[in-house]
């Protein structure tokens, strides 16, 4: 039963290890898109403003 033990847990941490790296290798998505997308319309904004003569 020792050497069941013994085999069994590298098993486990290799699959522990495989999960956990599957996991921190996932896809993410940030959400830069509606980001820089405000980020235009502020510069366009800017670039409007600053062309007025005061």
């Amino acid at each position: 039963m020792a050497a069941l033990a013994w085999l069994i847990i590298p098993v486990v941490a290799t699959l522990l290890a495989a999960a956990w790296g599957a996991w921190a290798a996932r896809n993410r998505s940030t959400g830069d898109a509606r980001s820089l997308a405000g980020f235009d319309r502020f510069r366009e904004v800017m670039s409007e403003s600053s062309s007025d003569p005061v």
